[in-house]
């Protein structure tokens, strides 16, 4: 790695560090916020301060391109993984990839550019918000649209998530649910006396576990539909036939389901053995994969394109009509493990692209 490379990809990778080690688990994001409004460079105005959002944009200039790059602040809880560190040609410890490591490069980003002699050729805007590692109910988003006109003149939204460096367009939607099966309590010496409603989910689970993954393509992109069982709970004593058990589904469904049909599917899967209880459902991100922008944006990083195989807040921007899509320098595969890690030369490769990209608008 050339040395200009390499002394930037330690200032990124320290910059990474730095975010990794103020702690921000999900609803508790408010040092962190408070750490970016230190470090967003003073040329972009703060235009929504609320509710662990910072929204902030340069003055618009006349018929230049309004680009927000995207990022979420909190994490899942540490895994005896904090404080981090740099070894090994990595950014080490919570969040580091998923996402404090497209923080960095959001902030890195922001700062070349107003340190920059030549003007940018598109306009920048920086969002930082927490609570997107929790369900989508508890977003902040929908308070951010309302509160932050200036978002809707977006032309183009990147979302700097874990991608491995590659453009992931869309992403799947998530039905969160329950489903409870009864039966009736009885001795477990005795048990005619009663109904094992473990018996009960064993085959009222049965159509849901053999489901077999559903490849849809949209766009030209291959997305994988899957439902699965992640937890299962029942049970009164060793002695005891249950009488309910509860199991939660998780249904990632493909972009060319709407909400509702997601619903009505696994309301059919389910059947009437259980009841189904519908915990929360988050929309699939319209598959974005053409526009001049978004061609700009594959010529100055040489970035292929994918589909997002998760959800992402992608779907909240494109569901209010914003072109949006995935980019970061986090590797998927580390995401919330208790190794997680970022590359520095991820880091780097990200943040060049993307200042070719504000700077010049191509390569």
């Amino acid at each position: 790695m050339p040395a200009r490379d390499t002394d930037l990809a330690r200032r990124l990778g320290s910059r990474t560090l730095e975010l990794v080690d103020v702690p921000s688990v999900s609803r508790d994001e408010a040092r962190l916020v408070e750490h970016i409004r230190q470090i967003v460079p003073g040329s972009l105005e703060l235009l929504y301060a609320e509710d662990a959002c910072l929204f902030y944009a340069v003055p618009r200039r006349p018929h230049k391109p309004f680009v927000v790059l995207a990022g979420h602040l909190d994490t899942v809880p540490p895994q005896e993984n904090l404080p981090g560190r740099i070894e090994g040609g990595a950014v080490w410890g919570l969040g580091a990839s998923d996402m404090k490591g497209g923080l960095a490069v959001m902030v890195e980003v922001a700062r070349s550019l107003a340190e920059g002699e030549a003007s940018p050729a598109l306009d920048l805007g920086l969002l930082f918000f927490g609570r997107e590692e929790l369900p989508a109910n508890e977003s902040p988003l929908p308070e951010l649209f309302a509160g932050a006109p200036r978002l809707a003149e977006a032309e183009l939204v990147l979302v700097l998530e874990p991608t491995d460096n590659t453009i992931q367009a869309g992403c799947l939607g998530h039905l969160h649910a329950a489903l409870t099966f009864s039966g009736t309590s009885a001795h477990s010496a005795r048990p005619w006396l009663g109904v094992n409603a473990v018996e009960t989910a064993v085959e009222g689970l049965r159509p849901i576990l053999a489901l077999e993954p559903r490849e849809v393509e949209v766009s030209g992109l291959r997305f994988v539909e899957v439902l699965s069982v992640t937890r299962i709970e029942g049970g009164i004593a060793a002695n005891v036939i249950p009488d309910r058990v509860r199991c939660e589904l998780s249904y990632r469904y493909a972009p060319d389901r709407s909400p509702a049909d997601a619903e009505a599917t696994l309301r059919r899967l389910a059947g009437s053995a259980g009841t189904l209880e519908v915990i929360g459902n988050s929309p699939p991100g319209h598959v974005v994969v053409e526009g001049e922008l978004l061609d700009r944006l594959r010529a100055a990083g040489d970035f292929a394109i994918e589909p997002k195989q998760a959800w992402t807040p992608v779907a909240e921007f494109t569901a209010r009509g914003l072109d949006a899509v995935n980019l970061g320098p986090g590797a998927t595969r580390f995401a919330h493990k208790s190794d997680e890690q970022v590359e520095l030369e991820a880091l780097a490769r990200t943040f060049q692209a993307l200042e070719r990209f504000f700077s010049n608008g191509k390569s």
